[in-house]
């Protein structure tokens, strides 16, 4: 996905309530992406063919190995109030129960597993803004899927989050095995990602 060549609302001087009711009555396109990074209302274009394909890959993994009550979610929103955040992950892994009864978003504590899968556009919010919020969230894994790296696509997978900080648990580039640990403890074969 890449940003659309619009000015994004900044929200100086307003409440996190006030900048969630204007994410709330953004009206965009049908298949974007909007999006709340760092307190500024962002919205992305409808994902490529590439990216849909990496993310039905793995999701088809995680549902062969996921805890029974737990689902796999594609267009879940998390938030993160305290890095005035609320993401849409491409993938989100949580228990079914936390979803009953809310509405667009809830708490991003209650993942146990994102995985964003970068854009050209905007890579970066997932490399650097979203890395920062979901480890002050406490999310206990984030797998970052990074087809834009400079060198070669690579992966990430951050874990063990402790003062808004997480430990780097594996890295490597497409075609090497990536392996996700407890509960999930699978391989994803990254050798049938697609690269721009």
């Amino acid at each position: 996905m890449s940003a659309l060549a619009a000015e994004p609302y900044a929200l100086t001087g307003q409440g996190w309530g006030d900048t969630v009711r204007l994410w709330e009555s953004t009206d965009a396109p049908e298949g974007c992406k909007v999006e709340i990074i760092e307190g500024i209302v962002t919205v992305a274009p409808p994902p490529s063919s590439d990216h849909n394909l990496i993310a039905d890959l793995v999701q088809e993994v995680l549902y062969a190995v996921k805890p029974k009550d737990w689902g796999v979610y594609q267009t879940q929103g998390l938030t993160v109030p305290s890095k005035k955040g609320l993401y849409i992950p491409d993938l989100v892994v949580m228990d079914r129960a936390d979803l009953a009864g809310r509405r667009s978003s809830i708490p991003a504590d209650r993942a146990e597993l994102v995985v964003e899968i970068t854009s050209e556009a905007n890579a970066n919010h997932d490399r650097v803004a979203k890395v920062r919020g979901y480890a002050a969230a406490g999310v206990p894994l984030y797998l970052l899927l990074d087809s834009w790296h400079s060198a070669r696509p690579t992966f990430t997978l951050y874990g063990e989050p402790e003062d808004g900080t997480y430990r780097t648990l594996l890295t490597g580039e497409f075609g090497e095995r990536l392996t996700l640990p407890e509960p999930f403890d699978c391989d994803i074969d990254t050798s049938a990602f697609p690269v721009p």
